[in-house]
């Protein structure tokens, strides 16, 4: 009797297997061959998922993002304006050993993004659900009267989220002045030009 093959479950492996790679390798190192022997299985499996690498790191890409995005809605879950905000940007912050692998296994995704349309649209469209996200809580904010007078909401959701981006490069590429407890002052510093005096 053949084997069955949960075709879902195998690609999912073969996902999460190549996210891994690429944080500890980098892009070059998440070969086909690689991504196959670290997930156990033979050099051919991916073909039948993943067409071509474009593919498995578009995959790769929108694992990761829904890996943050679990977080983030475990963490805001009850929460409102700032509080919200404040818990959302602590999940997307390389602040421990896996979220920090997450930023190294993204950058070279957005790398391909600058030259590949795809790859670009992937990330539009996550970056436009966490704009959106942050525009309901500001305006929760707001309502509750968290926010200085005057302030932009779009202004201050685009300077944050530039600032959990450039984040992302910086804990990687200069942790000496960007460690977990930099990240979070630099965080509590930007939310405090956002409040109310």
């Amino acid at each position: 009797m053949p084997k069955i093959v949960d075709h879902d479950q195998r690609r999912a492996e073969l996902v999460d297997a190549t996210w891994r790679i690429i944080a500890r390798h980098g892009l070059d190192g998440a070969t086909l061959r690689e991504v196959a022997a670290e997930a156990g299985f033979a050099n051919g499996a991916l073909k039948p998922y993943f067409p071509t690498k474009a593919d498995l790191i578009q995959a790769a890409f929108g694992h990761v993002f829904g890996r943050t995005n679990r977080r983030v809605a475990e963490a805001t879950g009850g929460l409102a304006g700032l509080a919200a905000l404040r818990a959302f940007a602590c999940e997307v912050l390389p602040l421990d050993d896996e979220r920090l692998a997450e930023a190294r296994a993204v950058m070279p995704f957005w790398q391909m993004a600058v030259n590949d349309p795809r790859m670009l649209s992937a990330n539009d469209e996550a970056m436009e659900r966490w704009r959106s996200d942050m525009l309901r809580w500001l305006a929760e904010a707001a309502a509750a009267g968290e926010l200085r007078a005057g302030l932009d909401a779009g202004s201050a959701a685009e300077g944050l989220l530039t600032f959990l981006l450039g984040a992302q490069v910086v804990a990687v590429l200069d942790p000496g002045h960007n460690g977990p407890d930099a990240l979070v002052a630099q965080l509590d510093s930007h939310l405090g030009m956002l409040r109310a005096v």
